[in-house]
Formats: C-alpha cells, sequence, structure tokens
C-alpha cells in the first residue's frame, strides 16, 4: 500500500504566492525582485543533483538570495552575517551568489525552520490542513506526528485521511506508525492495528519509524505481539513512552530498541533515561506541561540529546502562546543559550528522525527557514518552506487546501439501553482518581463514598464528581464508572467523545441529569465537547470527523472552545482546560488511577481495581 505524499519540492505546485510586504511595517516594495509586485512566484520540480552542483558553484543565478542575513548556524554555534542562496528547495551556497530575486534582510536573524519532535495533530481539534495554519506562521515548518487518535477510531482509514489532509500543505508532515491500537488489552476502540497490518506504512517514505511504544509493561514482559511490532521496525526510528519507568524494568525497556522518551516530568527520571542513551523530548503540551521543570537539566554536554514536542496541544493554546516557537522563548527566559535553545528545536529533530535534509542552514539542505529580530525571543516574522515565503507576520501566504476526499463513516455508535450511571453502594470507601493540574499522571486516592437512596453520587461539596466512560465505536454497552477529584465542578456536567487513546464517550458531572444531557447531545453531534447543567445544554463545540476534529477554521473552533471553557467556569472548574484534563483520566498507560470503559485501572499494578477499597 502507498501513500499519497504529503512534502516535497511539488508541495505548492501550481499556487501562486504574491508577496508585496516583507518587513513588518514596511510598505515600500523592493526593486528588482518579484516580492516587489504582482509576479508570482511558482514552485518548480525537484532539482537533479548535478544541477544542484552547478548552482552552488556559481556558475548560473539562485532563483533567491537572501541577503545580509545573521545566520545561526546550529553546527557551529555561531551566528555569522551571510547571503544565503537558494534554488527552488534548495540552499545551495552562503556568500556571494548571483540570483534573480533579492530580498535584503537588513540584519535579521536566519535560522532553520522548527520541527516538532512528537505530536498528535488530532488534538489541535483540526485536521492537518488547518493545524498548519495555526503552526507555519510561528515558524514549524516540519512535525512528526503519530495519528493514532483518529487512528484509535478508525483504523488504517483513519491513517490515510491525515495523510490525504496534509498532502500538498505548507507543512512538511513526517509520520510515526502507531504502535498501540489499541493502547492496551483495557479498553474498547474503534480499531486494531496488529504487526502486519503496519508492515503496510514501512515503506512509504513519509513514514519513519515506530511511533511511541506505549504498551511497556508489554515490551518489559515480553509480550510477543508488541515484540512482532518492534522486530518489524527495529532498523528504523522507535520512540517511546515510559513514564516513571527505572531501574532493571527500564533498562528492559531500552534494550528492546526504544530511542526516545517524551513522558519525564523530573530533572532525576530524565537523566536516567538520558544516561541509559534515550533521547529526551521535552513536552509542553496543554495538559502536560514539562518545560521549566525539566530545563535545569539541560547544559553544553547533553543537549545534543534533547528535543522539543507539543505531543497534545489545544487551539487556544496554539494561537495564543504558540508552537515550538513558545518552546525556544521559554527556554532561553529561563537562561538556555539561544543558540541551544534554537539546536534543540531544529538540528537535534531532524538528526534523531535521521531527517537530514533539513533542520540547517547548509548548502544542499531545504530552505525551510525562518527570519525574526531578537535572539532572545524570537518570533519568526517571515516563514520560508522549501524556499517560498509561506507566511509573514504570523499570517498565511497561501491560500487554504480543497478539504481532503476521503468519506469517513460515523463513530457515536452508543447503546443507549444500557447507559445507566447509578452506582449501587457495596461499601463505604470508593478509589477516586485524582487529577493533578498541568500533568497526566493522577493520583490513586481512596474516599468516603457520599450515598444516596442505597447509591454513591458525586458529592461537589468535597470535589468529588462522578466520571463515566461509554463505549461508542460498536454500541456494546460496555461502561466504566467512578469517581475524580480535582476537576472543581459545582454543578453540571462536561461530555467529549476525545479520550485517550481509545475515544470512547467520557463524562463527569455533579449529577445524573446534567451528564446524561451532556452525554447525549454530544453523541447528537456526531462527536465533541459539551457543557450541559440540567437539561440545558450549555456549550458545545462540534467534532464531526471520528469524533475528534471540526470541519470549521481553527480559529472558528478556538471560539467555540472558548465559549465551552467559560461555561465549564461558571459550573466552578479552575482548570485550564478541563476537557483536556478528563481526556486523559481515560488513558490507562499514565500512572496511576485511570478509568476506561471496562473499568478502572490501576496503572502501577497494570491491571483492574473494583471501584470499592472495600468491597
Amino acid at each position: 500500500m502507498s501513500f499519497l505524499r504529503v512534502d516535497g519540492d511539488e508541495s505548492f505546485s501550481g499556487s501562486v504566492v504574491k508577496l508585496q510586504q516583507l518587513r513588518r511595517g514596511t510598505r515600500e516594495k523592493i526593486p528588482g525582485t518579484s516580492f516587489e509586485g504582482h509576479q508570482p512566484l511558482q514552485i518548480g520540480r525537484s532539482m537533479e543533483l548535478a544541477t544542484l552542483i552547478r548552482h552552488a558553484r556559481g556558475e548560473a543565478q539562485a532563483d533567491l538570495l537572501l541577503k545580509n542575513a545573521r545566520v545561526v548556524n546550529v553546527f557551529s554555534g555561531e551566528i555569522e552575517v551571510n547571503d544565503v542562496a537558494i534554488v527552488r528547495s534548495r540552499i545551495i551556497g552562503l556568500g556571494s551568489y548571483e540570483a534573480k530575486e533579492v530580498v535584503d534582510l537588513k540584519g535579521a536573524y536566519l535560522a532553520p525552520g522548527f520541527i516538532d519532535a512528537h505530536v498528535h495533530v488530532e488534538s489541535a481539534l483540526v485536521p492537518p490542513s488547518e493545524f498548519a495554519r495555526a503552526v507555519v506562521p510561528r515558524g514549524t515548518t516540519a512535525v512528526i506526528t503519530d495519528p493514532h487518535e483518529i487512528a484509535n477510531v478508525l483504523g488504517l482509514d483513519g491513517i490515510r485521511f491525515m495523510f490525504e489532509s496534509a498532502k500538498r500543505g505548507p507543512l512538511s508532515m513526517y509520520v510515526m506508525a502507531s504502535s498501540c491500537v489499541p493502547a492496551t488489552s483495557m479498553e474498547t476502540n474503534g480499531a486494531t492495528l496488529r504487526w502486519y497490518d503496519l508492515v503496510s506504512l514501512k515503506s512509504d517514505p513519509w513514514v519513519l519509524g515506530l511511533a511511541e511504544v506505549m504498551n511497556f509493561p508489554g515490551v518489559v514482559g515480553g509480550d510477543e505481539e508488541v515484540l512482532a511490532k518492534l522486530r518489524t521496525f527495529g532498523e528504523l526510528v522507535v520512540d517511546g513512552h515510559c513514564p516513571g519507568l527505572s531501574g532493571k524494568s527500564l533498562q528492559a525497556y531500552a534494550a528492546a530498541g526504544i530511542q526516545s522518551d517524551h513522558e519525564c516530568t523530573t530533572v532525576d527520571e530524565a537523566l536516567e533515561k538520558l544516561r541509559l542513551g534515550f533521547t529526551i523530548f521535552i513536552r509542553e503540551a496543554t495538559n502536560a506541561r514539562n518545560l521549566k521543570a525539566l530545563l535545569p537539566m539541560v547544559n553544553e554536554k547533553n543537549h545534543h540529546r534533547i528535543c522539543f514536542c507539543t505531543d497534545d496541544r489545544q487551539p487556544a493554546d496554539l494561537l495564543d502562546e504558540g508552537h515550538i516557537d513558545f518552546m525556544v522563548r521559554t527556554a532561553i527566559e529561563e537562561g538556555v543559550d539561544p543558540i541551544i535553545a534554537i539546536r534543540m528545536a531544529t538540528w537535534n529533530t531532524a538528526a534523531y528522525f535521521r531527517l537530514h535534509d533539513r533542520g540547517a542552514i547548509t548548502p544542499g539542505r531545504r530552505a525551510d527557514l525562518i527570519v525574526f529580530d531578537d535572539l532572545e525571543a524570537p518570533r519568526p516574522h517571515l516563514v520560508f518552506r522549501g524556499g517560498r515565503l509561506v507566511a509573514r507576520d504570523g499570517e498565511m501566504l497561501v491560500p487554504p487546501l480543497a478539504p481532503a476526499t476521503r468519506t469517513l463513516r460515523g463513530t457515536m455508535n452508543v447503546a443507549w439501553d444500557r447507559v445507566d450511571f447509578r452506582i449501587p453502594a457495596r461499601g463505604r470507601r470508593v478509589r477516586a482518581i485524582g487529577a493533578i493540574p498541568n500533568q497526566l499522571v493522577t493520583e490513586h486516592l481512596e474516599v468516603e463514598a457520599s450515598v444516596e437512596d442505597g447509591f454513591a453520587v458525586a458529592d461537589p461539596e468535597r470535589d468529588l464528581l462522578k466520571i463515566c466512560v461509554i463505549e461508542r465505536h460498536m454500541a456494546s454497552g460496555s461502561m466504566g464508572k467512578g469517581f475524580v477529584r480535582g476537576l472543581g465542578l459545582k454543578q453540571g456536567a462536561l461530555a467529549s467523545s476525545v479520550a485517550h487513546d481509545h475515544h470512547n464517550l467520557v463524562v463527569t458531572g455533579a449529577d445524573d441529569i446534567s451528564m446524561m444531557t451532556a452525554t447525549r447531545a454530544c453523541a447528537a453531534l456526531g462527536g465533541g465537547m459539551v457543557v450541559a447543567r440540567g437539561e440545558e445544554v450549555l456549550a458545545e463545540v462540534p467534532l464531526p470527523i471520528g469524533g475528534l476534529m471540526s470541519t470549521l477554521p481553527i480559529k472558528e473552533v478556538r471560539r467555540q472552545l472558548d465559549v465551552a471553557l467559560e461555561a465549564a467556569a461558571n459550573l466552578g472548574s479552575e482548570l485550564h482546560d478541563p476537557f483536556m484534563a478528563m481526556s486523559f483520566l481515560a488513558l490507562e498507560v499514565i500512572p496511576s488511577l485511570k478509568i476506561t470503559d471496562r473499568g478502572l485501572v490501576d496503572v502501577d499494578r497494570f491491571d483492574f481495581v473494583p471501584l470499592w477499597a472495600d468491597e
């Protein structure tokens, strides 16, 4: 099976970009270049090697010369004033060259485009074509994505949809083959990808290896299905996911050939993994903010083994804070040398994923470049992708892509006659999930149950809410029930079809009526996020693409989500994003206590536990 290409020198073939203003606040045209008026820039086809070399020797004019740039050299650590010559999508040389078009950067900094080492595009609630419009103006020119969110719902059809949505776009989207669909056997999801299903992805040039191997107990325990996937992708890049793993278990995980981890929350954890040869991806997601906690580990001796990733980041954070650019600025603010911060966002990631055609400004590499004025706080005001200007001052200069044409089936299939939020009392104490702000890990609590008429009920005065996960892929009627502390609702309920990684229907609330209202409304949308109180729906975010993504522009999705978050705040939640927090309460591969449609999971024991602690 071969997938459609999502990157390359032909990515914008046939499109016209009118470039009239380059510098912020500058209205004058630049004489002698096609940047001065309405002359179109066309993307050509890939160069033959001999042609590239001839241009590098200076025997033929370059297409574009970026003059008077302060070039950030991620290899030497130097910044040198120089000119950069580009032919089609490639840098052909630095220094004195003749060119058809000349742009004077007037001393602005020129650095490689940023690369996200690990991201689930679906968490932005929009498909890749729209995700690109949020991150490219921020300086991100490539991402390495694991599409396991939609794969857990729709299998290979979902992955194909992601490829089709990204093709010919302004963002290079590389894919890691989803290793954990499902994440474990303790959930019900919409598809299963075994090792022989993943073989069909292996030969695709845009698939770089095996995505985060979340079933770390399966690796350590020698589960044959997990090992078959590791053997299949053994000569490629294999990403890890092993929160809290230590000692000989961690050494067994490393011995399996797994090469990275993005789940570290402390310096000690990260250093133990770094010493065993792991590349550490420092993460700054919406609900997992690990950047500042881990930056103290970065130094001149080890930073080449450290990359930046965002993992799961929702629209408001992308549009307000930023993407990898936000991580670079934060790192510099926290005392990291600017060149090191930029290197961790560019060449380190390119080198780890064996993408040796990008991540640096040297001859032969792709001209994925960003231009900014302040080295201490890089904010790209020009973004070049493949040698062509695609964004300026935070705005895209290329039109939106046509929507992907693949038709996806509906995914909200609920056995409503079996949905019952009541929990019969069977003891005095219940196990409860303790949500921790800005972290994916949770506490494993035991609390006194509130009982009314023989049923355990939510007690918002004690910040004890009911939480349920309802299977929504095949109407099996499977339903897990439990309690959570830390979400803060005083009344009402939240429901969402985004529940990592199985993406069943998750709902939490202060009373059963509100929970039923929110759940029904979410299903009626074809998937999404809903805030309800009693029988009234207060806000909703429709996500009809697999129950994960919207068909609307990201700015409109952000507006809808802002309304929903405000409604949740009015009901008492003080969390930055309670929907994101709630979605990870259903992920049974991150300690300590989680819930799936099949029940409560003690992740430390990697087994189900009863709700009643004294049962």
